[in-house]
């Protein structure tokens, strides 16, 4: 069946996700559909404008650099991006509206438009999705009880961590802290009252290290502490504040809370994730060894 002109138009106009014919200067030839009203689209960018009208300079060239992508290898590309009213040169309102995340697809046409190559550029409002992405992400990276990271999170940011301390010889330092007799705490008060105990040690750890710190829950009564530039006499200092933080605190059970912490600086020649692991764990033993509520700091 061959569609005229007129009914082309028709369906064109009634696709739910705006398509936008788009030339290489970054000039809008043309607009398509859009016309599902639950999801609004980059509404200042209209047929005849540029994008340089109607976004900033920054965002004017992330979208030309995607245009010149699908133009050069002629196939299809998917991106992912983020609109928000800072990228538009319109003034703002006093109510902002919150920014919207979108996955575009862009096609090279094999035609020219007024002269220049263009291409489509299908995009489709992705933000209930990209949200709830970002929930999953997070809570696979977030003890649910603490808020602090899990294990898993810890391990990628060490990993990373130490391959920066490797290039550029800086220290790195681990703390792994235990709270003494914790099994006490749960026998005398209950699991609730433990679990109380344990949100008030993450507490007590956000206020003792700094942003730049990956401080994470490493299971049951463990917590472990990655203090990127920063040697083992510096982390010994640290360890020994928390430490001192846990003794004075007055905690909801009503009893004394203690912890012990094994600390170790990381050796670049020596040392991968494991091994600083291994020797915070072994500082750790020998600190619960000679009696608990102190620190330890690896050779």
């Amino acid at each position: 069946m061959v569609f005229s002109a007129a009914e082309l138009a028709t369906i064109l106009s009634t696709l739910p996700d705006p398509a936008f014919v788009l030339t290489r200067s970054g000039r809008c030839a043309g607009i398509f559909g859009g016309r599902d009203a639950r999801h609004p689209h980059e509404g200042g960018i209209v047929e005849g404008r540029s994008l340089g009208d109607v976004l900033t300079q920054r965002k004017t060239a992330w979208f030309l650099a995607q245009v010149e992508i699908a133009l050069t290898t002629r196939m299809l590309q998917v991106v992912e991006y983020q609109l928000a009213d800072t990228d538009m040169l319109a003034p703002k309102g006093e109510d902002a509206a919150p920014p919207v995340w979108f996955e575009g697809r862009i096609q090279a046409l094999d035609f020219r438009v007024d002269g220049e190559e263009a291409v489509l550029w299908v995009a489709t409002n992705i933000s209930e999705r990209h949200e709830l992405e970002q929930r999953l992400l997070t809570q696979s990276r977030v003890d649910p009880l603490t808020g602090l990271w899990n294990r898993r999170k810890f391990d990628d940011v060490a990993n990373q961590e130490l391959e920066r301390a490797r290039r550029y010889a800086e220290p790195v330092s681990l703390l792994i802290l235990d709270i003494d007799h914790f099994k006490a705490i749960n026998d005398t008060h209950g699991h609730q009252t433990g679990d109380a105990v344990l949100i008030e040690i993450a507490a007590i750890l956000r206020c003792g290290t700094r942003a730049s710190d990956c401080v994470a829950r490493w299971g049951g009564e463990e917590f472990a502490i990655l203090m990127p530039e920063t040697d083992g006499v510096e982390a010994a200092r640290a360890a020994d504040n928390i430490r001192a933080a846990v003794e004075v605190n007055l905690f909801a059970c009503g009893m004394p809370v203690t912890v012990s912490v094994g600390i170790s600086a990381f050796r670049a020649g020596a040392d991968d994730l494991d091994d600083l692991i291994r020797r915070a764990d072994d500082a750790l033993y020998r600190a619960k060894a000679a009696g608990r509520n102190r620190i330890d700091l690896a050779a």
